[in-house]
């Protein structure tokens, strides 16, 4: 029994018949993405995933500010044996006590940060 590749059926087309049927991108069902919301959706969802969906806008002047404590600042003064201490591009937040007063210049400072800053005689120094 001869091997069903080795047969050729016929020169041109190798037994799929006429040449156009066989042609380039078009014949995969588009070029590229063509399709990725259609008919190549689950291709697409599989072998790139994230690729369909919201992305949102993302703001190019935006500036970050990461959060601590007094809780943290007052476990790193500890450490350190600094009185001054200093946050660029941070917001002090009022969650914890400080043990002893101290001189804090960050960013920002919420309401309740600054009023428990003064009670232990320290200092907040808003950068601007």
């Amino acid at each position: 029994m001869k091997n069903k590749t080795k047969k050729m059926r016929g020169r041109r087309t190798f037994g799929h018949g006429s040449q156009k049927k066989r042609r380039g991108k078009g014949s995969k069902g588009g070029k590229g993405f063509a399709g990725s919301l259609k008919h190549k959706k689950i291709k697409i969802m599989k072998e790139y995933p994230g690729h369909i969906g919201r992305k949102g806008f993302v703001k190019k002047n935006k500036k970050e500010t990461k959060e601590i404590t007094l809780r943290r600042i007052d476990e790193i003064a500890k450490k350190t044996g600094q009185n001054k201490l200093s946050f660029p591009n941070y917001r002090v937040l009022g969650t914890g006590k400080l043990t002893s007063p101290l001189e804090i210049e960050a960013s920002y400072f919420s309401e309740k940060a600054k009023k428990k800053i003064e009670e232990i005689g320290g200092k907040f120094i808003e950068l601007s």
